[in-house]
């Protein structure tokens, strides 16, 4: 059972004063705070088709309406959301393959595009328990960030296209192609991720404009940093406040995991300047990620930070850059363990794709899969691949 938050408290908790005396101890509804984003941004991975053989790689395996309940995101949790749209992106350069999966079908769902996250908003209990109306936007991560990593290069661009009259600031070429970049072969990818994002929120925030609302942008690794840009692009360009009225603007918070720099520090001076713009960066401090790419060769750190260090809890075994790195392992694990001996989160979850935890506990190594991979026998004992379900079936 996932423990409530004070709904009271849940603009300190977004940054409205930039977590001020919350991070250092870390404050209880703050941990329970990180821990539900960061389990709406897993739900990412855990949708996420990663089988090359299957024709749905880089497809989402669940439909809109069931993903949270198949991910394990609505038993015992009072937050409840609503999936409303799936965002899709491509990419115009040549980007690491975890980026962007392509099947080894012939008859692949799609050549051009991979899902990169969802959409949702809070439902009336959701907005019960969360004190307001969230409108949550969950980017998809990389599983495996060491392989791109080693072979990227880390070019800074212009950011003017999201970011207007702050039209000095540079941020990573890929991380902004994969947000921006359209496909017209693609029947996803024929607008980009951000406009799909973008439009979406124009019509939730007109919407719900006589509630009190936020919106919360989540994503670790890849997602964390197109998180980044995502709220910053939403806070510079005004998309968290009506036509009507442009003077009530909600509040703009990106939660981040294990997030790789985004930008140069002109960046980070926009993002410092948007009145209405959070940043909170969860960092694992033996993880490399958000190390790179280098300052050395022009990035500098955004938003707050929030340091953590898997290497004190006494229930994983000794760590290696994919553990440090996994986003239950290393993240909302060691989230959990903050607060002294009580466990925040269930520790079976540690090894939903790792071997982290200690032998003794008897959880199964990356027990997080499909049962028989998908394979369903049909009623005249033939074996069928059933990989993918849409909101039709």
């Amino acid at each position: 059972m996932v423990e409530c938050i004070d709904p009271k408290r849940w603009r300190l908790l977004s940054g409205e004063n930039k977590w001020k005396n919350l991070l250092h101890p870390l404050d209880s509804d703050l941990q329970k705070y990180l821990i539900h984003y960061g389990a709406m941004a897993q739900a990412t991975n855990d949708a996420f088709d990663l089988d090359l053989l299957s024709k749905y790689v880089g497809s989402s395996k669940f439909s809109r309406k069931n993903m949270l309940s198949r991910v394990g995101l609505v038993k015992g949790n009072p937050y409840k959301y609503k999936v409303v749209k799936f965002i899709y992106a491509t990419s115009a350069i040549t980007v690491p393959k975890s980026f962007i999966l392509k099947s080894m079908s012939e008859d692949s769902w799609c050549k051009e595009s991979n899902w990169m996250g969802y959409i949702a908003v809070a439902t009336d209990e959701g907005k019960a328990a969360l004190g307001r109306r969230d409108i949550l936007v969950a980017w998809r991560g990389t599983i495996a960030p060491i392989e791109w990593m080693k072979d990227f290069e880390f070019p800074l661009v212009s950011g003017s296209e999201i970011l207007g009259e702050h039209n000095n600031a540079k941020v990573h070429q890929g991380f902004l192609s994969v947000y921006t970049s359209r496909n017209q072969k693609s029947r996803f990818n024929k607008t980009s991720a951000r406009d799909q994002v973008l439009s979406q929120l124009k019509e939730l925030v007109e919407h719900y404009k006589d509630e009190e609302i936020s919106i919360t942008v989540t994503g670790h690794s890849l997602g964390g940093a197109l998180s980044c840009l995502n709220a910053t692009d939403i806070a510079c360009n005004g998309h968290n406040k009506t036509d009507n009225n442009p003077n009530k603007a909600c509040l703009v918070t990106a939660l981040v995991y294990g997030c790789p720099l985004v930008g140069d520090k002109n960046f980070r001076d926009a993002t410092e300047l948007m009145k209405d713009l959070r940043i909170l960066k969860t960092r694992n401090a033996p993880d490399i990620v958000p190390t790179v790419p280098p300052i050395t060769v022009g990035y500098t750190p955004i938003g707050v930070e929030l340091l953590i260090d898997s290497r004190k809890s006494k229930y994983l075994n000794p760590g290696d850059t994919y553990t440090w790195h996994n986003l239950e392992a290393g993240y909302l694990h060691t989230l959990a363990i903050q607060n002294g001996d009580k466990v925040e989160r269930d520790l079976a979850l540690v090894n939903k794709g790792s071997g982290a935890l200690k032998p003794k506990y008897s959880i199964p190594f990356s027990w997080w899969c499909e049962e028989n991979k998908g394979m369903v026998q049909n009623s005249d004992g033939s074996w069928q691949w059933r990989d993918h379900e849409t909101d039709e079936d």
